[in-house]
């Protein structure tokens, strides 16, 4: 992870998935690894639906980048 070498770093992921992102992270020895969660499912969101989903998360993951969350 980006993290361990000093780089601030967050994931993102689709609802479908948190529960094994954070088992992940905790599995990895970082428990409370900061992420952003957006709808899922994401395949058929088209281009449109993708930039609505990321611009509606910039904030959200600003605040987790700089540790304001």
């Amino acid at each position: 992870m980006a993290e361990r070498q000093g780089v601030p770093a967050v994931g993102v992921m689709t609802t479908r998935f948190v529960s094994a992102a954070t088992l992940m992270a905790k599995v990895l020895g970082m428990p409370g690894y900061p992420f952003s969660v957006i709808e899922h499912p994401i395949s058929n969101a088209g281009d449109a639906g993708l930039e609505a989903r990321a611009r509606a998360t910039v904030a959200e993951l600003e605040a987790l980048l700089l540790r304001k969350a």
